[in-house]
């Protein structure tokens, strides 16, 4: 990266960037930890994760959640990191549809904010505050919609449309250590789901199942940010 492009405008972005990977990564394991101590498994309460408070989550995964979404914005010009919430594998063993609802309820805080904003960013658009965008593609999507605090609401808005969906669909994948792996038990027998998870648990996949998991996500995430945006902006040209 070219030392031309630390420009103001580029290091503003960036912090409204993480303050969203912040609050978005906060809800998705604020929401697994939640789900938990509803289904009976109070690991996560207990270590504090039951908080949209960031500060318990950092703690836990101060490299995923500060570090990496740093550097993956000098980079790549947008944040990718990481965070987890702690439960009781006995407890997963004793109530797997539970445990399969929690890992879910990740995902689906995402998809919540993602809603959340698209029905925010088109009443912006209704009354007036925001513009139609004439060509959007995957940096544009960020650009700031005209000057002034609309044109901040605009971009921060499509920074959380963004982020949310990117982070709801790749964790739903069906790939250890994703929480689409847990999620796929629902439709299983208890018994079949026990036996998934163990084997799962068994063949120690980790990174390489979130780089597999990665290469495949590379080929989908046009597919689905494209469909997602036709829903957002129609009538729009994509790039």
């Amino acid at each position: 990266m070219q030392g031309s492009e630390f420009t103001p405008q580029f290091l503003i972005l960036g912090v409204i960037w993480y303050i969203v990977f912040l609050f978005s990564t906060t809800c998705h394991e604020g929401a697994h930890s939640l789900a938990a101590k509803l289904g009976g498994d109070t690991t996560a309460f207990h270590g504090g994760q039951v908080t949209l408070n960031p500060i318990p989550h950092i703690r836990r995964s101060p490299f995923g959640l500060v570090v990496v979404p740093i550097i993956s914005y000098f980079l790549a010009h947008w944040m990718i990191g990481w965070a987890s919430a702690p439960y009781d594998p006995a407890w997963q063993q004793r109530y797997p549809r539970r445990a399969a609802w929690m890992a879910l309820a990740g995902p689906a805080a995402n998809f919540t904010l993602v809603i959340l904003s698209a029905l925010a960013i088109r009443a912006g658009i209704s009354f007036g505050y925001f513009r139609m965008p004439a060509f959007v593609s995957f940096t544009r999507i960020t650009e700031a919609s005209g000057p002034g605090i609309a044109g901040f609401a605009a971009t921060f808005l499509s920074i959380i449309f963004l982020l949310n969906l990117l982070l709801g669909t790749f964790n739903l994948l069906p790939v250890p250590p994703l929480d689409g792996n847990n999620g796929i038990t629902l439709f299983m027998s208890e018994s079949t789901a026990l036996k998934f998870v163990n084997w799962s648990r068994s063949q120690g996949f980790g990174m390489l199942g979130l780089v597999l998991a990665w290469y495949a996500y590379d080929k989908l995430f046009p597919y689905i940010f494209r469909f997602a945006l036709a829903a957002l902006y129609p009538g729009s040209h994509w790039g």
